[in-house]
Order: C-alpha cells, then structure tokens, then sequence
C-alpha cells in the first residue's frame, strides 16, 4: 500500500507481521522445491517440483499430459479430475509433493485400464456413442469422475440420494437420480447433462 494511502475502514494502523512456517529439520533452510516419484499412466517419472506445485499443473507443465483442464482452479468444477489411487480427486486442489509414490491415472491413460491395447476405455465409446459432449473442455474431468464413481457404487460407498435401507457396504443401485447426484461436482456448461447420465448407464447395463 501506498504511503499516502489510509488503511481501509476497520483496519489496524500497523499491520501484524507473522513468522514464516519452520523449515522441517532435514529440508536445507530456504529449501523451496523437493523431488517426487510418481507412475503417471503407467510409466514412473522422478521430478524436481516447487512445494507449491499442485498436481494438475505437474501433469500439464512438467509431464505435457493436457487432458486435464485448468477450470476454476478452485475444486469446484472438476474440470481437472483425475484418478490417484484409484480414486477420483480434484489435481487442482493437490499439492504434488504429497503424491510421492503414487499411481496417477490421467483421461490420457483410460484406455489402458480397458486391458485391450489400443482400446477406448468403455466409458470413452459410450461418450462417443451418446455424444456426450459437446465443446470438450469438461469431458476429461466427466470421464475420470465416472470412472471413479462407478468404482465407488461398486465398493457400495453410499451418495446423499443412496436409498437408507440398502446393506452397508452392498453395491449401490446406479438409478439416473444416483448417477446425476454422484456426477454433481463435475459441471458442463454446455449442458451435456442427460447424455453423460445416458452413457454412464450404457456402461453398467
């Protein structure tokens, strides 16, 4: 701020300056960047990144895996889902360091989960088959997140909309109602709403 400035109405005349975070004992004083191995698609790569660093832009900066879009930045669109350890995660939100050792899977690396080299992962030729999308940016994002979902029903984790009466732990019941509730924090501004709910359930028809 200016000196000529005045402090906004309810501001303290001196501002209060904190100590920065302690260093951990085994990090150099100053120490701003540390290396992280990880498998990304299943190929492992050792990188030297920032601590600040999250992990979407590791994966579009450092590995060039652009699949996964930067949308709000915020973890509210989910326009950067991918898959670490196999569960579905907003890259924007994770600091890459604290994903040392783990098994990254980007929308670049669906098709390998379907076993078949060279093979769409079903869930990309029910998009294709449903036209789910329509200008794209999303549709990583949607396809990771489905992917995960449908992993989590199976594992029979429960969602807001999860009938009550259903056994703990038994796998849920993937209704429309479901699919759209467990799908909600992925947003497609071109509202390609009813043909991702459509693909999704081609998949586990």
């Amino acid at each position: 701020m200016d000196s000529s400035e005045e402090p906004h109405a309810g501001a303290s005349a001196q501002a209060v300056r904190h100590e920065p975070w302690p260093c951990p004992a085994d990090s150099p004083a100053g120490a701003t960047e540390s290396r992280v191995a990880l498998r990304v698609n299943g190929s492992r790569h050792t990188v030297e990144v920032d601590h600040r660093t999250t992990l979407l832009d590791l994966l579009r900066e450092r590995l060039v895996l652009t699949g996964s879009k930067k949308g709000c930045d915020h973890g509210q669109c989910g326009a950067c889902t991918v898959l670490v350890d196999g569960r579905r995660v907003n890259s924007c939100l994770l600091l890459a360091v604290a994903q040392d050792g783990a098994e990254v899977v980007t929308v670049e690396g669906l098709a390998d989960l379907a076993g078949e080299d060279g093979d769409l992962h079903p869930l990309q030729s029910a998009f294709l088959a449903r036209d789910a999308f329509q200008c794209g940016y999303c549709t990583p994002g949607q396809l990771c997140s489905a992917v995960g979902m449908l992993e989590e029903a199976k594992a029979g984790a429960p969602s807001a909309v999860t009938d009550p009466q259903q056994g703990l732990g038994s796998p849920a019941r993937l209704t429309g109602e479901e699919i759209r509730e467990r799908l909600s924090g992925n947003l497609c501004r071109c509202g390609a709403y009813p043909h991702i709910v459509e693909a999704v359930r081609d998949v586990i028809a």
